[in-house]
């Protein structure tokens, strides 16, 4: 009996004719999941090996799949692998191309396993590699901030709220909330990681299988902790996918506010920082411009990222369990916000690691904005025994006086101070410079440099080991 030809030859028994055009076409994801050959072949050769190890498959067939499968490899290394959209997916792709390798073998890899607890491994396996990259990279970013930090503990700029000036604070305390912020991110990738790390395979379609396979096996050979528990769970969750791209989203968040931040630092009213040539670019028709393009760019990329969340838990919300082709569109979501997170992280390391600091411009704009009143209104509790709130009354009282005469505090006489509060002594002077003021802020995560120190000395410790 000759076997009908129905399209798709891995599942076409059950229909009459093939797909259409358009249904290829909205059916078929290999332009995307074609980058999950990787774990696709690395999750076949564990559940090939688990089969015969049970006796499910023969010795020969093992031999002859590994063998085929290292050709597959090799073929799509180099470029030369015929993907075919008409077997929509990287696993009938790869299944299809063996076959033709080794022949009847082949047919048997898939014993045991379905596409649904497949692609959950390989996706599982790529995300939690792109987990423990961002990871790394972020270590980067961070190495990049101490060094930054390291060179201006000491060198002072004004700290701001609502973009307005605060109090006086250091350069290198600025860079160590990156640090920290970063720190943050790197646990939630390692949390995402330990989160995710359980195996499908062997979750089948939906139900389990009924052939005696070692789940234990696979999962140890794919470096997994345990299998999964629940077979519907098991294929039907990609929360694992969105809580790495929520990892991802928060990271480019933070880098999208050190970006702002250089935008602004690099604008000829601030001058506080220069961006080297190779994280700048000019225009076309302004000779003089050196445009932030990196930072601006990774400012931008935080939107595709939260776009790609928003997508992805958009298109789960409303699914029953267990499989639903809807979920074929998780891929290249995740795909992309990870490619887009890596593209920023090199590059902010980049311009982190390359910028170069205007010290003095820093110096001067923190003594402005009356950014030490603070200081004087702790000296009037420590000096005075007045209770802040009347300390805070009069260093208002001060600062007015100031801004009509076009001074800062420092410049007023002491006539000027006594007129409001009459004991004012003049060593109120000495708290009144920007260096008194960021030597004085000496609680624990305060901005003093000896302070800032300690906390590079305790990071580059914890760089030495684990990931945070």
């Amino acid at each position: 009996m000759t076997e009908k030809k129905t399209g798709n030859q891995m599942w076409g028994g059950r229909f009459a004719a093939g797909p259409s055009a358009i249904m290829e076409a909205i059916n078929a994801s290999i332009d995307v999941d074609r980058r999950l050959w990787r774990e696709d072949i690395m999750g076949s050769r564990a559940h090939a090996r688990m089969l015969a190890a049970q006796g499910i498959i023969s010795s020969d067939d093992l031999a002859a799949i590994e063998t085929g499968l290292e050709q597959v490899a090799a073929e799509i290394e180099e470029g030369s692998f015929p993907f075919s959209a008409a077997l929509e997916d990287i696993h009938m792709n790869v299944e299809a191309r063996l076959k033709e390798i080794i022949g009847e073998p082949a047919g048997r890899l898939h014993t045991a396993r379905s596409r649904n607890d497949q692609v959950a491994t390989d996706f599982r396996l790529w995300v939690r590699t792109a987990c423990l990259r961002m990871d790394a990279l972020l270590a980067d970013l961070q190495k990049a901030l101490l060094g930054q930090a390291e060179r201006h503990a000491a060198t002072v700029m004004p700290g701001f709220t609502h973009l307005q000036t605060a109090q006086p604070v250091t350069f290198g305390h600025h860079c160590m909330a990156y640090v920290e912020m970063f720190a943050r991110d790197r646990q939630r990738f390692t949390d995402a990681v330990n989160r995710m790390n359980e195996c499908p395979l062997g979750a089948a379609a939906l139900a389990g299988t009924s052939f005696p396979i070692d789940r234990d096996a696979t999962a140890a050979a794919l470096a997994f902790d345990r299998p999964t528990a629940n077979s519907l769970d098991t294929v039907s969750a990609r929360d694992f996918a969105v809580e790495a791209v929520s990892a991802a989203a928060i990271s480019a968040m933070h880098i999208s506010r050190l970006a702002e931040e250089i935008v602004i630092w690099c604008t000829a009213q601030f001058n506080f920082i220069r961006l080297p040539d190779d994280y700048s670019t000019g225009s076309s028709i302004m000779p003089q411009k050196r445009n932030p393009d990196a930072a601006e760019l990774c400012r931008a990329k935080v939107a595709r990222i939260i776009g790609d969340l928003n997508g992805l838990m958009i298109m789960l919300k409303g699914l029953p369990l267990a499989y639903s082709k809807d979920m074929q569109e998780d891929k290249e979501q995740t795909f992309d916000a990870f490619d887009a997170l890596e593209l920023c992280l090199r590059a902010m390391a980049g311009m982190v690691s390359g910028m170069s600091v205007n010290e003095a411009r820093m110096r001067a704009a923190a003594g402005h904005g009356f950014s030490t009143a603070t200081d004087l209104a702790d000296w009037l509790v420590r000096e005075l025994n007045l209770p802040f709130r009347d300390a805070h009354h009069v260093t208002g009282a001060l600062v007015a006086i100031a801004e009509e005469k076009g001074c800062d505090l420092a410049e007023l006489s002491l006539d000027d101070m006594q007129s409001v509060h009459g004991e004012i002594a003049a060593d109120v002077f000495s708290v009144l410079t920007v260096d008194h003021s960021v030597a004085s802020r000496t609680s624990y995560g305060g901005t003093a440099p000896d302070n800032v120190r300690a906390q590079i000395a305790r990071w580059k410790e914890l760089m030495k080991g684990p990931a945070s």
